[in-house]
């Protein structure tokens, strides 16, 4: 029988178990952590909150673990209010924005922070998302236009506009391409979820003037058909979007050209 195993440098080991501190109100954070620096397996350490001194967000914890127990400790955040998408992680085995992801669900339960699946990882909980953001700039998402350039705004109708609603608030977070297992098998050529759903903002955008380029570079058996609408996307996604569905208007859009 064929087995299947990691390298062994690939493994995740028991880490350091960080001090108790003493308060009356402790959060216990199981954090995955890898230098590649150091040479030695990814781990996961455990650290104690004091939920008392610090918000109630995830972030807000790591956050207080990094200022007040290990200032070695390594994530990406920024707005803190669940628009910039930077702290996206696996927390509690869910693809999540860590500004946005309350402690005290997992209810004594610790909380299990990881950087998110199925990418390169940087250190610690900073993935690696080169492929992501090449893939999003593959899908040109920006406003593209043959007329002239009007004197004001490009003008759109109330109805119009609505059609971007539920595409336009993708915050590229990655949440949910790393948890989809078609862009893990595929992701050197599968667009992913993130891309395509901004590839369909741009293509249902009625100022838009590139709908054929834009469709022809989707039309391949890999960058949008590997989707089999498995819905993790829409599980993951911290916006409450679906991009399987705008996939699959998408994939409608290239059979109705043909028609």
């Amino acid at each position: 029988m064929v087995q299947f195993r990691l390298p062994r440098n690939s493994t995740v080991q028991d880490g350091v178990t960080w001090p108790k501190i003493d308060s009356a109100n402790i959060v216990e954070f199981h954090v995955y952590r890898w230098n590649p620096e150091d040479g030695r397996n990814p781990r996961v350490d455990t650290y104690f909150v004091d939920a008392d001194d610090c918000g109630p967000m995830v972030l807000d914890g790591l956050i207080w673990l990094k200022n007040n127990i290990d200032s070695t400790l390594t994530f990406r955040r920024s707005c803190r209010e669940g628009i910039c998408g930077s702290c996206s992680m696996n927390i509690a085995g869910q693809n999540t924005l860590a500004c946005t992801k309350a402690m005290g669900e997992e209810i004594g339960k610790p909380v299990r922070v990881f950087p998110l699946p199925h990418q390169p990882v940087i250190k610690d909980l900073v993935p690696d998302l080169t492929n992501f953001y090449a893939q999003l700039a593959s899908v040109e998402p920006w406003l593209q236009t043959k007329s002239p350039t009007p004197q004001k705004e490009w003008r759109q109708s109330i109805q119009e506009r609505e059609q971007l609603d539920g595409l336009y608030e993708c915050i590229l977070c990655a949440c949910c391409s790393t948890s989809c297992p078609s862009y893990w098998w595929n992701a050197e050529r599968f667009l992913g979820p993130a891309a395509l759903i901004q590839a369909a903002r741009w293509i249902n955008d009625s100022r838009d003037e590139a709908t054929g380029e834009r469709l022809d570079n989707l039309e391949d058996p890999y960058r949008i058909y590997r989707c089999h609408t498995i819905l993790n996307c829409a599980k993951a996604c911290p916006k409450g979007l679906n991009p399987s569905e705008a996939i699959a208007e998408l994939r409608l859009k290239l059979v109705e050209r043909k028609l």
